[in-house]
């Protein structure tokens, strides 16, 4: 098995023309049309053998790539606009596998208002990655969510359980782009995905702010429920710790709390209150048996530690 740059490029030539792109189709160059709003990029890696096994299935491992950049840009409360893909991959790998799997990526980001619209390949030893760029938009003048705008006082929300994504969730993303919006328009001033453990991303909201975080709520999945049965570990160590479940977090003032938590039943969205600020530092737990500060040695996904 191999493949071909020119054979890709063919194909991908072939492809049907992106309405948000004004420029030529397969220019180094994506020439895109104006959208309203502050524009808003990030970028997130997908490697083979890190973030999914070297079996995953080309339209899983392309949906993945697509949806944690999607996910970065919901924590932004952005609108997604458009994709960028840069493909790394071995002499030897298939050439269908990787029609498939650039593919799902634009599938996946299509889904959500932002088709793929360019990108890179490069041919190079070593497992296969994909870096995808995504870029959106955000209206209005309203100061933009950040993690560094939770003060004393403020109450921590969630959108929905944690634990367990390594049963398979991990795989199947669902970047929370309305959640994002609904949270900013309703009073949130700090956002942020679940991505690398529940403690591990409140822990570094609160460093970023200057506060603490008081966790008094874990959200806990079935999923936790069911590997914890496996693990020995307890379902709420899963939920505290094994990330990759692309929920939000958000900070908000309590002034604000109870209209955000109308706008969010009205609209059908899950809002959990899980926590508050208040003076100091880190995170404290007090949840299940769990009482103090939180470490970061104690879990969370940390890479090259």
């Amino acid at each position: 098995m191999s493949w071909s740059e020119d054979s890709l490029h063919r194909w991908l030539a072939g492809r049907g023309r992106p309405a948000c792109l004004s420029g030529s189709v397969g220019h180094d160059a994506a020439v895109l049309r104006p959208w309203s709003g502050r524009s808003v990029v990030c970028t997130d890696q997908v490697v083979a053998g890190v973030h999914a096994t070297m079996e995953t299935t080309a339209g899983l491992l392309g949906r993945k790539a697509a949806a944690r950049v999607l996910s970065d840009l919901a924590a932004t409360a952005a609108r997604p606009r458009a994709l960028l893909l840069a493909l790394r991959a071995p002499k030897d790998a298939d050439e269908t596998y990787l029609r498939k799997l650039i593919g799902a990526v634009d599938r996946e980001g299509s889904k959500y208002g932002a088709p793929l619209v360019g990108g890179d390949l490069t041919c190079s030893p070593g497992p296969l990655s994909l870096a995808v760029t995504a870029q959106g938009s955000l209206p209005g003048k309203q100061k933009p969510p950040g993690r560094d705008r939770i003060r004393p006082g403020y109450a921590l929300l969630c959108t929905g359980p944690c634990g367990g994504s390594l049963l398979g969730r991990h795989l199947r993303i669902v970047p929370r782009i309305e959640q994002g919006r609904l949270l900013y328009r309703n009073g949130a001033t700090a956002l942020m995905d679940v991505s690398d453990g529940l403690a591990w991303d409140l822990y570094r909201m609160g460093r970023a702010s200057k506060v603490c975080i008081d966790l008094h709520h874990v959200p806990v999945h079935s999923d936790a429920r069911r590997a914890a049965r496996e693990s020995g570990r307890t379902a709420v160590d899963h939920a505290l710790h094994d990330g990759e479940d692309h929920e939000l977090l958000a900070a908000v003032p309590r002034s604000k709390l109870g209209a955000l938590m109308a706008a969010a039943k009205r609209a059908g969205v899950p809002v959990l209150e899980i926590g508050s600020a208040r003076k100091g530092a880190g995170l404290t737990l007090s949840v299940d048996g769990l009482c103090g500060p939180w470490h970061p040695d104690q879990g969370g996904w940390k890479h090259g530690a």
